[in-house]
């Protein structure tokens, strides 16, 4: 008797163990083909990114549906990196959507998708108020600033989301502010320091030195008067202009356009 309840107990734990072992695998399973996702990332293992960040991205965001299937993917991979590698926070606002997330993520990866290990890793947290807001630092209105003493991106949700809607006028909130925080990221000593191509970027400088004099002196021509504030300034709108107005650029100051894509390592009129 002892040993037939011995037995039962034996088979009753394989029997557990068999459909605990066959839980785990399902699970592995949905998390590796993107059905769910449970928040982990192992390094050096790739996982789908989640249908319903797929599906934003598809919807809004005509720069993701453009690439081939292989950059698709690897845009992906970098939209999800960027979520998780920073921290949203609400302002004035109830919370931070998913679809807030993904597309600020996106914006991000549009502007780095030539560097693959670039996610602007000093910069830890994306403040997102409803629409412009008051700096008690400047004592003034803004719709959008990076701030690298705190290590923060601010963004104001409605001229972010106006960017993408009116995506052929040259001017993108989200373009302009990640375009000042790459500059920054080249600049500060961390993992990800010193990208940039140093004689493109020299080369870069002289024909935007050249460019903001003819600005100044009222003779831009494509970019409006901001750009001519100075090299900072004028390195943001270029970028607005380069994704949203790339044909147009080129036309105009070929020698700007191509530096430019020279120093993203991308092409727009090329994806």
């Amino acid at each position: 008797m002892i040993l037939l309840q011995l037995a039962h107990e034996t088979s009753t734990a394989i029997d557990a163990f068999r459909m605990f072992m066959i839980t785990i695998a399902f699970l592995i399973a949905l998390v590796l083909t993107g059905k769910i996702n449970l928040g982990i990332r192992i390094p050096g293992v790739s996982v789908p990114m989640r249908r319903d960040r797929k599906i934003i991205l598809k919807e809004k965001f005509p720069f993701y549906a453009k690439l081939s299937d292989e950059n698709k993917r690897r845009f992906e991979r970098k939209v999800d990196h960027f979520i998780y590698s920073k921290d949203f926070i609400p302002r004035q606002i109830e919370k931070v959507t998913e679809e807030m997330k993904v597309l600020i993520a996106a914006c991000a990866v549009q502007l780095t998708m030539g560097f693959p290990n670039v996610a602007l890793s000093y910069f830890k947290r994306i403040l997102i108020y409803p629409d412009d807001y008051y700096s008690t630092i400047s004592k003034k209105y803004h719709r959008g600033e990076v701030n690298p003493r705190a290590k923060a991106i601010v963004l104001s949700w409605r001229h972010f989301v106006e960017g993408y809607v009116h995506n052929t006028d040259g001017r993108n909130l989200g373009l302009h502010e990640m375009a000042h925080a790459l500059r920054i990221e080249n600049r500060i000593s961390n993992n990800e320091y010193d990208f940039l191509d140093k004689d493109i970027q020299n080369k870069w400088e002289q024909l935007a030195d050249e460019e903001i004099g003819r600005i100044r002196s009222g003779n831009s021509r494509m970019f409006r008067d901001y750009a001519g504030t100075n090299r900072e300034e004028f390195f943001a709108v270029a970028v607005e202009n380069f994704f949203e107005c790339p044909q147009t650029f080129k036309n105009q100051m070929p020698e700007l356009y191509h530096n430019l894509a020279l120093l993203l390592r991308q092409d727009p009129l090329s994806p």
